[in-house]
């Protein structure tokens, strides 16, 4: 009886422990990290003197010139990888912390669904710009350097042996022709668990994973406005792909960005179980294999609007990359131009110009009564989705039109070009949609969710 009571005891006091002490394991159904939108107030470049359509199209000036300069990089005569002239920076729209090395730094990090490599700025990185956080390698006792004739080493496109004949370098570009230089190297990453996930806990748990393979940069070429980039692409060297060997939580990753017209919400950023898409009306589309860089993309049968259906001629299936880079949606002309004429047709409202004149049409909504006109009369979109069970994912308003001038709201969809033919679905058309990515199945689900309730922020800033 005693022996009985002594390990009843002993339990109690393992869950107790494990409620009270900062978890370093993953919970089982996997764990949400913040999505941090870069306009934000939680951004560091959360400019608080714009207003929010003055917000957008920075953020639609953005889009366009990324769409610029991957036409420049697909131009006759420009480098098989891709490279241009003139370097600009990795655009994006979303951050996310991170806590590298034992003891850990916190760095803050683009989030990039269109490549594969994790890198951050080291501390003998020469094109570091405050308020650049910089990882010092000797202050952890957990980093260690990637061997040249590694597997990862030459999973890496742009990877070459040191100086030192032993350790792995790279140079890693991306298709605007920015690039990081560095050496391929390994460390151990903590994130921190969405708050509330563990109840009881006096912490929020997190999940710590060993053996991470970053690159350590050392410069840049091109603008990045944070500590490094975090790439969710497809490929080996993706933090999905390494969270998915390193742990049982498979290669499933998920977000839900919250509305623009809640700009004080966070979105989530889930993996494992939790990226599960479960919300009523899921649709599961195929993911094929993306030709440039490490885009998720699927492919569209056509385009209703109403009875009216859009295609490409000749072709059975239109591939678009889903993309978290830009804030645009964009399609050929010949899908494009006849939509143009059927939105017109059906919201049937005076057009304007649209600002800078980079989007096709407009309507001006500066009074009440225009704006409840253009609410009523804006059809949905449908979207034929190549999946089982033929797919259909309706867009709402708020996932096709954004307001880039205060009264005036504009189509968010601009045409590509022969010259850069990736058509894109931009951050805009994604909104408040949960999509979840099983990249070991080779799908991504869709469906409609209130984003804005998807992400619960501690009290204290992060």
């Amino acid at each position: 009886m005693a022996l009985t009571v002594s390990r009843a005891f002993l339990l109690i006091a393992v869950v107790l422990t494990a409620q009270l002490c900062r978890c370093t394991a993953y919970a089982g159904d996997g764990f949400s990290v913040e999505f941090i939108r870069r306009d934000s107030v939680k951004s560091p470049l959360h400019d608080p003197s714009l207003t929010a359509p003055e917000r957008m199209l920075a953020a639609a000036r953005r889009s366009t010139a990324r769409a610029a300069a991957l036409t420049r990089s697909f131009a006759p005569g420009g480098s098989p990888d891709g490279a241009v002239s003139e370097v600009i920076g990795r655009p994006f729209e979303y951050l996310m912390y991170v806590n590298v090395g034992t003891p850990p730094t916190r760095m803050l990090a683009l989030a990039d669904t269109g490549s594969d490599l994790v890198w951050l700025r080291c501390s003998n990185d020469t094109t570091a710009q405050p308020p650049n956080v910089l990882f010092n390698p000797s202050n952890s006792s957990t980093f260690g350097r990637v061997g040249c004739d590694s597997a990862a080493c030459h999973a890496l496109a742009g990877t070459s042996c040191g100086t030192d004949g032993s350790s792995c370098n790279y140079d890693y570009e991306y298709g605007e022709g920015s690039e990081t230089i560095g050496v391929l190297s390994t460390e151990t990453f903590t994130f921190d668990d969405a708050p509330g996930s563990c109840a009881g806990c006096r912490d929020r748990p997190q999940l710590q994973v060993a053996n991470v393979n970053f690159g350590c940069t050392t410069s840049t070429s091109g603008v990045f406005a944070a500590d490094g980039i975090v790439g969710l692409g497809d490929g080996t060297m993706s933090l999905v792909s390494q969270i998915g060997a390193d742990t049982s939580l498979g290669r499933r990753f998920s977000y839900c960005l919250a509305p623009f017209s809640a700009p004080n919400a966070s979105s989530a950023l889930n993996f494992g179980a939790r990226a599960a898409v479960t919300e009523p009306g899921a649709v599961t589309a195929v993911l094929f294999r993306s030709h440039g860089d490490a885009f998720h993309i699927i492919a569209l049968e056509d385009i209703k609007i109403g009875n009216a259906t859009f295609t490409l001629p000749n072709l059975n299936r239109y591939e678009v990359a889903l993309d978290t880079g830009s804030m645009l949606t964009y399609l050929a002309r010949v899908l494009l131009d006849p939509m143009v004429e059927e939105l017109k047709r059906r919201i049937n409202l005076p057009t304007v110009a649209s600002p800078d004149h980079m989007l096709q049409l407009c309507y001006d909504v500066s009074n009440v009564s225009r704006r409840s006109l253009f609410e009523k009369n804006v059809p949905d979109i449908t979207l034929q989705l190549i999946g089982p069970g033929a797919p259909e994912l309706t867009l709402k308003a708020e996932n096709m039109f954004t307001e880039l001038k205060q009264g005036v709201m504009c189509l968010a969809v601009a045409r590509v070009t022969d010259e850069q033919p990736l058509a894109i679905i931009g951050c805009i058309a994604q909104q408040n949609l949960h999509i979840g990515y099983d990249l070991d199945k080779g799908t991504v689900t869709l469906a409609a969710a209130d984003c804005a309730s998807s992400y619960q922020s501690p009290s204290a800033s992060v």
